[in-house]
């Protein structure tokens, strides 16, 4: 299987904080002083955890930032209502892992600038395609429980949603035939075409709505690229800063870049923003002068 399903509690663990924590690390108002504790889901190859650490595309990125300031990361295995549940009522210090950056969601917590970017990725059964919002009218959509993807597959025209628990749900039925696309992270697709290949699936792209769709379904904005973030709650504005500070430097010094590759996939796809980013963001939890990070176009 893809993914192994793993349900614990969200709770602070009750450890002592490390010896020997600098009062610059201590300042970040971690939980814990000298930790910060992740809320994640088991969502290879974006989240995993292996032991005491977290694995993936989001871990990776953490585990760089948390290293430069100077914290150790301690996960805690949750389900997606789960992480953002624990960062809300503050029991973890952070949760990351494909989490899309909402308008709704930010005015429960704080989100960092954009890790990465992620483009509108479909998984579909071998031979069929889709290409526009229009195409799935009509059609049998799953998506985890959640998601954003959920209010905009509500808005199809006599669609129907299929709403799980976990991606492996999504797979299990799309390849069962009961669900003719699956919305998910794209890593999560292509990695499942690899791991599962009797499930006979296909990754696509969607090409997203145009702005007369979107004005006219604004629920149709989430199947465009989305900005992911790492999540934070709402007091936790010196961590929220700290850590968008080394995602930017990542941006610049080429880290970003490298890792995407190493999970498999495109930098031009992931690390450039699309021209609503900054909108969305500008005078909501961003100054108006907000530039979204990218490597270089």
């Amino acid at each position: 299987m893809l993914l192994i399903p793993a349900v614990a509690g969200c709770g602070s663990d009750g450890d002592d904080e490390p010896k020997n924590v600098s009062a610059k690390t201590a300042a970040l108002g971690t939980i814990t002083p000298g930790v910060i504790k992740v809320a994640v889901q088991p969502y290879a190859p974006y989240t995993s955890v292996q032991g005491d650490k977290i694995v993936g595309l989001d871990g990776d990125i953490l585990a760089y930032a948390a290293k430069k300031l100077g914290l150790e990361v301690k996960p805690q295995v949750t389900d997606f209502a789960g992480m953002l549940a624990g960062v809300q009522s503050r029991r973890v210090d952070i949760t990351i892992g494909g989490v899309a950056w909402s308008a709704d969601r930010q005015k429960q917590g704080l989100f960092t600038d954009p890790p990465y970017y992620s483009p509108p990725a479909m998984a579909v059964r071998s031979g069929k395609t889709y290409k526009t919002v229009d195409d799935l009218k009509g059609l049998q959509l799953g998506t985890v429980e959640g998601y954003v993807w959920v209010k905009s597959i509500q808005a199809v025209p006599d669609a129907e949603l299929h709403a799980y628990p976990d991606a492996n749900g999504v797979f299990d039925d799309l390849g069962a035939g009961r669900v003719d696309v699956g919305f998910l992270d794209p890593l999560i697709i292509i990695a499942a075409q690899k791991e599962r290949p009797e499930l006979k699936i296909d990754t696509q792209y969607m090409t997203p709505p145009t702005p007369a769709q979107v004005k006219a379904k604004p629920a149709y904005e989430y199947f465009q690229p989305y900005q992911t973030g790492f999540y934070l709650p709402k007091k936790a504005t010196k961590l929220e800063k700290a850590i968008s500070a080394q995602i930017d430097a990542m941006y610049e010094n080429g880290e970003l870049e490298k890792l995407v590759k190493k999970y498999g996939g495109d930098p031009e796809q992931f690390l450039k923003p699309s021209a609503d980013v900054a909108t969305v963001r500008r005078g909501v939890d961003r100054p108006q002068d907000w530039t979204p990070p990218s490597i270089a176009r």
